[in-house]
């Protein structure tokens, strides 16, 4: 996913698991924005895909809560889910490879009604913003 030089690229990944329930559902899609250089285009909040840290064959999606050294302390929004920085650590600059900008909600079911159809987009296509209440929540603890 490294791209050479500052040039941005987008590109559209699922997310599979329940560690970031209820902001992203197994089977959505992000829309991401890959980063050519570590983290540099990351702030406290946004959620970001990078490699786990201890397997990196596997892409995983957290939350960037905090800056720290040596890289960043990241967790994921469901707190039943420890699957983040608290089993691992903070993830190394080199690891951040994509920052979420939006996200999209495929439909569970077909909609057979004009309402059910306008109640799936109203929700289907989110953009993704840094949550800095949430941020804060999950540093606190």
């Amino acid at each position: 996913m490294r791209e050479q030089g500052a040039r941005l690229s987008w590109q559209l990944v699922e997310v599979t698991g329940p560690s970031m329930a209820p902001t992203l559902l197994h089977g959505d899609w992000l829309l991401v924005q890959k980063i050519s250089s570590g983290a540099e285009l990351v702030r406290e909040g946004d959620v970001v895909v990078m490699r786990h840290p201890l397997q990196q064959d596997l892409l995983i999606v957290k939350r960037a809560v905090e800056r720290r050294e040596g890289g960043w302390w990241v967790r994921g929004d469901n707190t039943f889910v420890e699957n983040d920085s608290r089993e691992f650590g903070v993830v190394p600059d080199d690891l951040v490879l994509a920052r979420a900008r939006g996200r999209f909600r495929p439909p569970r079911e077909l909609q057979r009604s004009v309402a059910g159809v306008a109640s799936w987009a109203a929700s289907a296509v989110r953009p993704l913003r840094p949550d800095r209440s949430l941020s804060r929540r999950l540093r606190a603890r």
